[in-house]
C-alpha cells in the first residue's frame, strides 16, 4: 500500500511515507522534527519533502493517516484538518488512529512486549492513559480512555508501562516494572494501519474526526494557584 501517516499530539512532530513494493527495494522513510506551536508551520512540507523522496503524489495514495488522540488540543487540530485537506484535494481515505495504541506499537517493537499501558502526558499535572494487549496480530483494547493524577494509574503485574509521561510514574512504579519510553510516532502508525484498513477503519475525510479526552484546554489562574499551594477552588 502506498501510504501517508502523521502524528503531531505530542510535542514532537513524526511524518513517514511508506510506498508499496518489495520492502528491499521501498523502505519508510520517516522525518522527525520538533512539533508543539512549530507544528502547524511545519508540517506540509516535510508532508511533500518525504512524498517527493518517496516518488509519489498525493493521488497515488491508498490512505492518509494521523493520530486522532488523545493528546495536544492544538495538535489534534491540526494533524485531522491537514489530513482532510489532503484528503479532500486528492480523493482518498483518511484513517485515525488513536495515539496510544500508536504508543503501544511502538513499545512492541523496541521491546517486544505485548501486554502494555500506554500513557501519554495530558498537561497540567496528569496523563492520558489505557491498556492494550497485543492478540492475533492485532493490538486490542482492554479498557476505557482514562484521563487522572499520575497516582490513579494501575499498571496490572506483568505488564508495561510506556508513554512520554515516565518520570511523574517513576516513583510510583520502580522496577521490575518495564518502563518504555515511547511516542506514537508516524512510523508506528504505517504498522498499524495495513490491518485496521482492511477492518474497515478508513472513513471519507468528511468523518475524520480528533479524539478529545479532556473538555478543557488550561486552568484557570485559580485553578493554578490551588494546585500550587494544595489547596481547593
Amino acid at each position: 500500500m502506498n501510504l501517508l501517516a502523521f502524528d503531531t499530539s505530542t510535542e514532537t512532530l513524526s511524518v513517514a511515507v511508506q510506498r508499496g513494493g518489495p520492502p528491499q527495494r521501498h523502505a519508510p522513510l520517516e522525518l522527525r522534527c520538533a512539533g508543539g506551536a512549530q507544528a502547524s508551520a511545519a508540517l506540509i512540507p516535510a508532508i511533500q519533502d518525504l512524498l517527493d523522496r518517496a516518488g509519489l503524489r498525493l493521488g497515488q495514495l491508498d490512505a492518509i493517516v494521523f493520530g486522532r488522540g488523545p493528546g495536544s488540543f492544538t495538535g489534534l487540530r491540526t494533524a485531522c484538518s491537514v489530513a482532510q485537506g489532503l484528503a479532500f484535494g486528492c480523493g482518498v481515505p483518511v484513517l485515525p488512529v488513536d495515539t496510544l495504541m500508536a504508543v503501544a506499537e511502538a513499545a512492541r517493537l523496541q521491546a517486544h512486549v505485548t501486554q502494555v499501558v500506554a500513557v501519554l502526558d495530558a498537561r497540567m499535572g496528569e496523563v492520558y492513559w489505557t491498556a492494550y494487549a497485543y492478540e492475533a496480530g492485532r493490538w486490542r483494547l482492554q479498557g476505557d480512555y482514562r484521563l487522572g493524577r499520575p497516582q490513579e494509574l494501575v499498571v496490572p503485574a506483568g505488564w508495561a508501562l510506556a508513554g512520554n509521561a515516565l518520570a511523574a510514574l517513576a516513583d510510583r512504579w520502580p522496577a521490575p516494572v518495564a518502563r518504555i519510553e515511547a511516542l506514537p510516532d508516524a512510523a508506528a502508525l504505517l504498522r498499524l494501519a495495513p490491518a485496521l484498513i482492511a477492518a474497515g477503519q478508513a472513513v471519507p475525510a468528511a468523518r475524520a474526526l480528533p479524539l478529545y479526552i479532556r473538555d478543557k484546554v488550561a486552568q484557570t489562574t485559580e485553578e493554578r494557584a490551588a494546585q500550587r499551594y494544595g489547596s481547593t477552588v
